[in-house]
């Protein structure tokens, strides 16, 4: 039984790993069981960096190095970087952003095939990780990528760096220290080789109004991979709803969508609490609650004949409540996606890359979007304590002496749109238990919203002290609930609130509780 369970095992993943090297016989080391045959042509291996290489190849004396300028015909099969010096010295004070670009140019082209932030070329988004581990590329102490990239002429790898550090001794320690490309030299290439290319963008986004788009390409090809990040600036949580559509060969709609954009990375009912890096599929969190996830189709990529065009969206028949919502300004999304695809040349230019202070995770403190009420405004309406459920720092913002509020089942959950970005929940019910001087009379006001009209809209029932205050549901733009307490609810100063889920499939929420006792 062991030997097969280990076979089950074995035999997936070297399948992969085959896939992986596979290549006509006469223009590559083919699988594992021609690894001894002897094939014709050559390798090559080309250094850049490194303070043993020319100074020209290295950034002492420009901004811009050319790392590889190759002859064709042949095939890239392994491209390294290491890390900066001052980032492996202080790799808690310094990492490489997206100031530095990575640009390819084939066969003589004047429009590079490839331009990107390095980092986020090697599924690094940003710069932030320090590991990373896919069938494709790699990182730790080192970016690695392993991309069949043919041509048949020429091909030229750059670095350009776009930051204010002028070249010398200073820059040089700020980018990778060395690289290397390694590359098959042959006689001639099939015709039915395509060009690698990709490509890196960046958007602000009310994506209620359009969708990003993070590929237009023109020309005969397949869509072979990306890596996606997605996130709410300025408050924490992003919503997981967007499709990921592929419109081919001038489709008006999407031949393929994939609903969800955690499923189109291999996941479901959001991303795991954890992060999962396998090998073509994975996400991790990014930057300030953010999530990065990357998808490879190496055998199922994209084809297309004429073009393609990648975008993410919500989709026709999503609920309208998420259009309305993310077309709300102070409600948009920061969306990057570096795509990865093959295509005959020439390309469709790309558009230029955004300055480099516009290429790192806009930074907004989701503090100073937060509309609280006044305490003043709260006095004068007469309400004594004010609970803001799921709140991330400080739930009971306002509370008079005598007065308090404690959850006791639910959990916080943030990401909803602004204004109440926040919420307790739980599938089965919420409860929170309020304190207030005894027999007093007053109103317990709820504010219940269900954005995301979740499993088809929330149904919840509203107890208090064991006592129903009725149903309530349809409320995807938010409710206000006055529920009046004679001195019968307060014989002790104890108040239990219950919420109630009655939808099986979703769950009981509530984001706003007060107590008032307005003046008569």
């Amino acid at each position: 039984m062991k030997k097969k369970a280990l076979l089950r095992i074995w035999v997936p993943l070297s399948s992969l790993l085959m896939s992986l090297l596979f290549m006509p016989e006469a223009h590559s080391q083919g699988t594992f069981a021609d690894l001894p045959r002897i094939s014709s042509g050559s390798t090559v291996c080309e250094n850049a960096l490194w303070i043993e290489t020319p100074l020209d190849r290295q950034f002492m004396q420009s901004k811009r190095v050319v790392v590889a300028d190759l002859k064709g015909p042949g095939i890239i099969t392994m491209i390294h970087f290491a890390l900066p010096e001052r980032m492996a010295a202080q790799p808690n004070k310094y990492h490489l952003g997206r100031e530095l670009i990575l640009q390819m140019f084939w066969d003589d082209e004047k429009s590079p095939s490839v331009q990107c932030p390095l980092v986020d070329f090697f599924c690094d988004p940003a710069g932030e990780r320090e590991r990373l581990e896919t069938a494709l590329v790699n990182k730790k102490r080192g970016w690695n990528a392993y991309f069949t990239m043919p041509f048949r002429k020429s091909a030229r790898i750059e670095l350009r760096y776009d930051g204010p550090v002028e070249p010398g001794k200073e820059l040089w320690s700020l980018m990778p220290c060395y690289s290397y490309v390694l590359a098959q030299k042959l006689e001639s290439l099939p015709n039915d080789f395509g060009y690698f290319h990709a490509f890196w963008r960046q958007e602000l986004i009310n994506l209620g109004k359009q969708d990003y788009i993070a590929l237009v390409a023109k020309g005969q090809g397949k869509f072979m991979g990306w890596n996606v990040t997605v996130r709410s600036p300025g408050r924490p949580g992003y919503p997981v709803d967007e499709n990921e559509k592929f419109y081919i060969d001038g489709e008006s709609e999407p031949s393929i969508e994939f609903q969800g954009i955690e499923d189109s990375f291999g996941f479901s009912w959001g991303f795991p609490p954890e992060e999962n890096t396998f090998l073509l599929t994975g996400w991790f969190p990014f930057h300030k609650e953010g999530a990065a996830a990357y998808r490879f189709f190496l055998q199922d990529a994209i084809v297309f004949q004429k073009s393609l065009v990648v975008s993410i969206g919500f989709g026709k028949n999503e609920h309208p409540m998420f259009r309305e919502q993310f077309s709300r300004p102070g409600n948009e999304l920061e969306i990057s996606s570096t795509v990865y695809w093959y295509q005959t040349e020439p390309h469709e230019a790309f558009p230029p890359l955004p300055p480099v202070e516009k290429r790192s995770p806009t930074e907004v403190n989701w503090k100073d979007r937060e509309e609280l009420p006044d305490p003043q405004d709260l006095e004068q309406r007469g309400v004594k304590l004010h609970l803001r459920c799921g709140r991330p720092e400080k739930e009971l913002i306002f509370a008079q002496e005598g007065y308090s509020a404690k959850v006791v089942r639910g959990f916080a959950y943030t990401g909803w749109p602004f204004p109440i970005f926040h919420t307790r929940a739980d599938e089965q019910e919420v409860q929170i238990a309020l304190t207030v001087p005894p027999k007093r009379r007053g109103i317990l006001r709820l504010y219940v919203i269900d954005p995301d009209h979740f499993q088809g809209g929330r149904h919840q029932e509203i107890l208090i002290n064991n006592k129903s205050f009725g149903e309530v549901q349809g409320f995807d733009n938010g409710k206000w609930l006055d529920l009046p307490l004679d001195e019968s609810f307060t014989q002790s100063g104890e108040i239990t609130l219950r919420i109630k889920n009655l939808n099986p499939q979703s769950n009981a929420v509530v984001s706003i509780v007060e107590w008032a006792e307005p003046k008569e």
